[in-house]
C-alpha cells in the first residue's frame, strides 16, 4: 500500500471526525456555554478519556501492535489470532475492574482530579454522577483500540479512523434531542459517552470478521505473547501515564482558578487536537506497522529512511498549522463557538488559550512520528525515561507561568513541554543511529521557512482586527474565516510548488 495514500485515507477520516468535533462542540458550547455545568462535564469526561488513552490508545497499541506484527510475518495466521484471543480476554477483564472501581470511588477521584470543585456542593455532585455514567467508555474504547490495533496491521485503516466519528454523532444527537428529557440537562452530555462506546465497539465486528481475527474468550496467562504484551506495556503505560498525568495536573491548577478556566482550556485543546488528529494520529497510526516489519525484518536502512519520510512530511504540513492557529486564534473560537452563553470574553480567554498551545504544536506532532521509532523497535524504556524529564520539567513551567498567565500559563507548559519531549526522542535515535538524516535537509529547511513567511503575511493582512470576528453575524465570521484559511493555504502550496516542491517526491510505499 502507498503509505502517502493510507495517510491521506486515515486522515479524511479523521478530518470528517474533527469537523463533526466541532459541531459537538459547537451545538455544547452553544447550549450549556462556558460555566459550572461544563466545568463539571470535562473533568467527569477527562478521567476515562485519560484512562482510555493510557490503557488503549496508548500503553496498549505501543506493546500490541509490534508483537502482532511480529507473529503476522513469523508465525502464521492461527498462532496469530490466538495471540489475539487471549490478549483481548486479558484486556477486557482488566478494563472492566478498572471500570467498575472506577464508577464506585468516583467521589474520592473527584476529590484528587479537581479538588477546586469540594468547596461547591452541588458542583461536586454533579461531577460524581457525570463520572459514573461515563466510565464503562474505558471498557468499550480499550476493545475499540484492540480491533483498531489488529485492523492497521492488516493495512485496514479506514475503519479505526472512521470510528471515532460515532462518538461524536452520539454527542450531537443526545445534545440536540434527548437534552429536555435530563434533569440537569448536562447529563445527556454523559449518556452520549455511553452511548458512542457502544456503538464504536459495535462498528469493529465485522471487519475483524471479514480478516479472520474476531477475538473469543481465551484466557491464557501463561502464553509466552501475552507475557510479553504485557511485559512491554508495563513501561508503556507509565510513559503514557506521564502525558496524561500532566493533562490531570493541569486540570487540577485550572480548578483553582476562575470559573470558566477548564472549559477554556478544553476548547483550546479541541482546536489544537483538529491537526494533531489529523496529522500527528494519522502518521503514527501508518508508520508504526511498518517500521515494526522493517525492524523484524532487520531492515535498518529503509527504517531510518521511512523515519526520515515521516519527520518530513510532518514538519511541511505540521508547522502552517501551528503558524494559522497563532495568527487565526480568535476567528478560530468566535466562529465556531461565538454564539448563545459564549460570549466575547470566552473568546479572548479560549484565544489566549489556544495561541499558547500552538507553540507546542509541531513538537506534539513530532513525538507522534519519533516515539514509535523506538516502540517498533520494542523499545519502551526510553521514552519513558524521557516522558518522566518532560513531566518534571511541564511542572516546572506550570509554577512559573500559572500566576502571571492564569489558565494560558498551563497551556504554553504543555506545549513547551512537547517540543522538549520531541527533541530528546530526536536526540535518542540519532545517539543510537536508529535514525541517519537523508541528504538535503538544509534546503528543505530554507525552503520551508519561505513558504511560511508567505503564508504568515497573507494571514497577518487577511484577518484584520480581532474585535472584528466578535461583531460580525456568524455566517459572515465563516465566510470571511474560509476565504483567510484559502488564501493562506494556496499561498503557502503555490510557494512550496514554485520552490520545487512535488507530491511524488513524497510518496512511498508500506513495508
Amino acid at each position: 500500500m502507498n503509505l502517502l495514500r493510507a495517510l491521506v485515507t486515515v486522515s479524511g477520516m479523521t478530518l470528517l471526525s474533527r469537523i463533526l468535533g466541532f459541531v459537538r462542540d459547537f451545538v455544547i458550547a452553544r447550549a450549556f456555554g462556558a460555566g459550572m455545568a461544563t466545568d463539571a462535564f470535562f473533568v467527569a469526561f477527562r478521567l476515562p478519556n485519560l484512562l482510555r488513552r493510557m490503557f488503549a490508545e496508548g500503553a496498549f497499541s505501543q506493546a500490541f501492535v509490534p508483537i502482532l506484527a511480529e507473529y503476522k510475518n513469523k508465525q502464521g495466521p492461527e498462532a496469530t489470532h490466538t495471540l489475539v484471543n487471549r490478549v483481548a480476554t486479558l484486556l477486557g477483564l482488566i478494563v472492566a475492574a478498572v471500570a467498575a472501581l472506577g464508577a464506585l470511588a468516583a467521589p474520592l477521584i473527584i476529590y484528587v482530579s479537581a479538588p477546586g470543585f469540594s468547596g461547591d456542593p452541588g458542583k461536586f455532585e454533579l461531577t460524581v454522577e457525570l463520572t459514573r455514567i461515563t466510565f464503562p467508555y474505558i471498557f468499550f474504547m480499550s476493545l475499540v483500540a484492540l480491533a483498531g490495533g489488529v485492523l492497521n496491521t492488516w493495512s485496514r485503516f479506514a475503519i479505526p479512523a472512521f470510528t471515532p466519528v460515532l462518538l461524536n454523532l452520539a454527542f450531537i444527537g443526545m445534545a440536540l434531542f434527548a437534552a429536555p428529557y435530563f434533569d440537569p440537562p448536562v447529563l445527556t452530555l454523559a449518556w452520549a459517552v455511553f452511548l458512542g462506546g457502544v456503538l464504536q465497539l459495535v462498528l469493529q465486528v465485522r471487519p475483524l470478521r471479514k480478516i479472520g481475527m474476531l477475538p473469543r474468550f481465551d484466557f491464557n496467562l501463561s502464553d509466552p505473547g501475552v507475557r510479553r504484551v504485557m511485559k512491554l506495556m508495563a513501561p508503556a503505560l507509565l510513559g503514557v501515564s506521564v502525558s496524561q498525568i500532566s493533562l490531570l495536573i493541569n486540570t487540577i491548577f485550572a480548578s483553582f482558578l476562575e470559573s470558566g478556566s477548564v472549559s477554556w482550556l478544553y476548547y483550546a485543546d479541541r482546536l489544537m487536537e483538529f491537526p494533531a488528529g489529523l496529522l500527528g494520529v494519522a502518521l503514527g497510526t501508518i508508520l508504526l506497522p511498518s517500521l515494526s516489519k522493517l525492524h523484524a525484518d532487520d531492515k535498518a536502512a529503509e527504517f531510518s529512511s521511512l523515519l526520515d519520510w515521516g519527520l518530513r512530511l510532518t514538519l511541511m504540513l505540521t508547522l502552517p498549522a501551528a503558524l494559522g492557529l497563532a495568527l487565526l486564534a480568535v476567528p478560530l473560537v468566535a466562529t465556531l463557538f461565538n454564539y448563545g452563553a459564549f460570549g466575547a470574553d470566552d473568546v479572548m480567554q479560549t484565544r489566549s488559550a489556544l495561541m499558547a498551545y500552538s507553540v507546542g504544536l509541531t513538537g506534539l506532532i513530532l513525538v507522534k512520528v519519533l516515539a514509535p521509532g523506538f516502540y517498533a523497535r520494542q523499545d519502551i524504556r526510553t521514552p519513558v525515561k524521557i516522558a518522566l524529564i518532560t513531566l518534571l520539567a511541564t511542572q516546572l513551567m506550570n509554577l512559573a507561568f500559572v500566576m502571571p498567565l492564569r489558565h494560558a500559563g498551563l497551556a504554553l507548559a504543555i506545549g513547551l513541554a512537547s517540543c522538549l519531549n520531541a527533541g530528546l526522542l530526536y536526540r535518542g535515535l540519532r545517539k543510537r543511529a536508529v535514525y541517519v538524516p537523508q541528504s538535503g535537509w538544509g534546503m528543505f529547511s530554507l525552503k520551508l521557512l519561505g513558504a511560511l513567511m508567505v503564508m504568515g503575511a497573507v494571514l497577518w493582512f487577511g484577518a484584520g482586527p480581532e474585535t472584528l470576528w466578535v461583531e460580525i453575524g456568524g455566517l459572515e465570521r465563516g465566510l470571511r474565516l474560509a476565504a483567510v484559511v484559502g488564501a493562506g493555504a494556496l499561498s503557502y502550496f503555490v510557494t512550496l510548488f514554485a520552490l520545487g516542491f512535488r507530491l511524488r517526491d513524497f510518496r512511498r510505499r508500506s513495508a
